[in-house]
Formats: C-alpha cells, sequence, structure tokens
C-alpha cells in the first residue's frame, strides 16, 4: 500500500516549459514549503498519478533533488526528507544566517523607492497570512519576501545557495510555525525594511539574522 499523498505545490505548468522541467519546479517547491514532512515516505509511482504524468520525469526530478540533498532515497521507487539532526540543523541555521546577512547587505546599492514598496507589500501579504493562521500562505509568502529581498540582481550568485538551503530546511518550517508567535514577538521584516529605508547595513544585519533566530532557531531544542 502507497504512503499517503503530498499535497503537492500548486504551480501550473508555464507556457514553453517541458514536462520534466514542470515537475521538477513543483515537487522542488513542494520540498521548500515544507509540504514533505519529516519521516513520510512517498513513492514515484503516487507522485506520477498525483501530477498526472509518467514515472519518468518524477524519477528525474528526485534524483535532482536527491543531489541537492532535499530528499534521500529509500530504495528504486521511494523517497523522504533526510533525518536532521542537531548538528546538520545547527549548519544549515548558521549558514542561512551568513548566506542573507549578506545577501540582504548586497540589495542596499537597489534600494530605491521602488524595490521598497514592493518588499513592503510583500510583507503585508506576509502578516495577512499569519494573521488568519494559513500555514500554506505563510510559508509562500514569507519565502516571496526574502527572494525579492536577496534576487534583485539578474547575476545574482548568493539567491541559488540560498535556495539549497531552503531546500534542505524547508520540511521543518511547519513545524516552527505550531508555536510562532511565543518566538517571533517582534517583526522582524519591518525592522529589516526600516534599516534598508535608512541605508542602515549593521541594523540590516542584524534584523535578518533575528528573523532567521526567531522564525526557525527555536526548534533546536526539539531536534536535539
Amino acid at each position: 500500500m502507497d504512503p499517503p499523498l503530498l499535497a503537492l505545490a500548486s504551480d501550473p505548468r508555464l507556457p514553453g516549459e517541458t514536462v520534466q522541467q514542470w515537475v521538477f519546479r513543483r515537487l522542488r517547491r513542494t520540498v521548500m514549503t515544507g509540504r514533505f514532512p519529516p519521516g513520510q515516505a512517498v513513492t514515484i509511482r503516487g507522485l506520477a498519478e498525483a501530477l498526472g504524468v509518467s514515472a519518468m520525469p518524477v524519477r528525474e526530478a528526485l534524483a535532482r533533488l536527491v543531489a541537492e540533498r532535499a530528499l534521500v532515497l529509500l530504495d528504486n521507487r521511494r523517497v523522504r526528507v533526510p533525518e536532521m539532526t542537531a548538528r546538520r540543523f545547527e549548519e544549515l541555521v548558521t549558514t542561512r544566517t551568513l548566506l542573507e546577512t549578506e545577501a540582504a547587505a548586497r540589495s542596499l546599492p537597489l534600494a530605491d523607492a521602488a524595490f521598497r514598496s514592493r518588499l513592503a507589500v510583500l510583507n503585508h501579504e506576509s502578516d495577512l497570512a499569519v494573521a488568519r493562521s494559513d500555514t500554506d500562505a505563510t510559508i509562500e509568502t514569507n519565502l516571496a519576501f526574502h527572494t525579492a529581498f536577496y534576487g534583485g540582481r539578474p547575476d545574482n550568485v548568493l539567491l541559488p545557495l540560498i535556495e539549497s538551503v531552503w531546500l534542505q530546511i524547508g520540511p521543518f518550517m511547519r513545524m516552527a510555525l505550531i508555536d510562532l508567535d511565543q518566538h517571533y514577538t517582534v517583526d522582524r521584516h519591518a525592522e529589516a525594511l526600516e534599516a534598508l529605508a535608512a541605508g542602515d547595513e549593521a541594523g540590516l544585519r542584524r534584523a535578518i539574522e533575528a528573523d532567521i533566530r526567531d522564525g526557525i532557531g527555536h526548534l533546536f531544542a526539539q531536534i536535539g
């Protein structure tokens, strides 16, 4: 009997996108947004049926995600999220902090009124998602805010590295949201936007570091 199906990320196929590209992009987004619960195995056949495609593009997409350390292959037909240890989690959070504070600082030269306005809109959408306790929207809008913050340059090198870390830590984002209101008591996004507007690099780095620490760092106790 197949394991229960995942709630796959809802990403329609784009014009000109091949089946292989679409399957990979959708499964990658599914992992990044925490829809792959830790410990739950899924089958290639089950994913192919859910996506309405053959097994081949699913198998290819999963192989790429295994190479990115987002998933592990259990046998020739099942995958799951890798086991998380306290040391691995600490390294992922530390890497997130190093990469994202640097990426945020490098956005300062781009921070004109239009850039800041776009971030403010995304942050408002994130606040609305939190207020209505919409887990999927909270994760999606948070990713959208950070992606827009860090990805302003077409030659951006840091964002793909950051997304690689998000892939590995994404399955634990939903766990972090369970008691987020007890740990995330200051609007760190608002702090980051204020620092961005003021051109305050040190303040911006502090806000991003605190956002990561308050948002997911409290899981150390549970994973350890």
